[in-house]
């Protein structure tokens, strides 16, 4: 049973129309004032999802998926899980069955195919779970903007592009960001962290959004500020700098669902600008700098 079937039925028409509202703003260069998923414009470009795009819509089904495949690599028999190719969904209070594969509940998980068992999860989950209604939105902003006109920007530019530039109030990011790990005792004061703002300060208006972006998962900032920042659950989560030794992570990381930044103690603040700004740009190509 799919999404479509508790609804309307003439619903996917209003997916069309949202398409083309959201192709006519672009055509007449009006900003829209809300933000999709990150995966959602990768659609628009035809870009490749990746297994880390699912961390935006369900992170714990993302986290009880990477504790799976940390006990593949470390040699654990999978098979002793007794998992199948179905998921579970649960839609207006049913719960369903749901086979990833063709003949999947009678396939068993296990060491060898587990890949095979990944990649069915994330394309059920960022695909054929919504596959009528992502379709009908992607045809109807295709019927105003055409598609190839879009190959010149990656994922990050097209939400800027969609949804303008945030305005950004330096002091009440500051005022509202939390320290933990290296940087739990002295916060702000840490000399990393007064390097990262001074860097962050420095940078053009563009690239703080790419930071948000980066760090978040997007680039909005909340009408009432930093202070409401949530996380994907839909909970106040403010924006995090966690500190770790160098040894343990090279470049800065982000954890979206968390607003999480781990940030190394570089020990110079040129070190800190050059791999900051490296690991922002590498993120809109989809690869991870580590």
């Amino acid at each position: 049973m799919m999404t479509i079937d508790f609804c309307c039925e003439d619903h996917l028409v209003y997916y069309r129309f949202l398409g083309r509202v959201m192709g006519k703003a672009m055509f007449d260069r009006q900003l829209v004032s809300g933000h999709m998923v990150k995966h959602l414009y990768k659609h628009m470009l035809a870009w490749p999802i990746q297994f880390k795009d699912l961390e935006h819509i369900d992170s714990e089904y993302y986290n009880n998926l990477k504790q799976l495949q940390g006990m593949a690599d470390s040699g654990d028999d999978i098979s002793m899980l007794c998992l199948d190719f179905t998921t579970t969904s649960e839609i207006m209070g049913q719960k369903e069955e749901v086979p990833l594969i063709k003949n999947g509940s009678a396939i068993d998980v296990t060491n060898d195919n587990f890949p095979e068992y990944v990649e069915a999860c994330l394309k059920y989950k960022l695909m054929d779970m919504v596959n009528p209604q992502l379709t009908e939105l992607l045809l109807g902003f295709f019927d105003v903007i055409p598609e190839p006109l879009l190959t010149i920007f990656d994922f990050q530019e097209l939400e800027l592009l969609m949804c303008g530039l945030p305005e950004i109030d330096m002091e009440d990011w500051k005022k509202h960001t939390e320290y933990s790990g290296e940087y739990d005792e002295i916060g702000e004061d840490h000399q990393t962290v007064r390097w990262f703002w001074e860097v962050v300060t420095e940078m053009d208006h563009e690239m703080k959004a790419r930071l948000l972006q980066f760090v978040t998962g997007t680039s909005g900032v909340p009408a009432r500020g930093f202070g409401v920042l949530q996380g994907n659950d839909g909970n106040i989560r403010l924006f995090t700098i966690h500190g770790l030794p160098i040894d343990a992570c090279l470049y800065p990381r982000a954890h979206t669902c968390f607003n999480r930044i781990d940030l190394p103690l570089f020990d110079t603040r040129e070190e800190l600008s050059e791999k900051l700004k490296l690991a922002i740009t590498m993120s809109s190509t989809g690869f991870d700098i580590e």
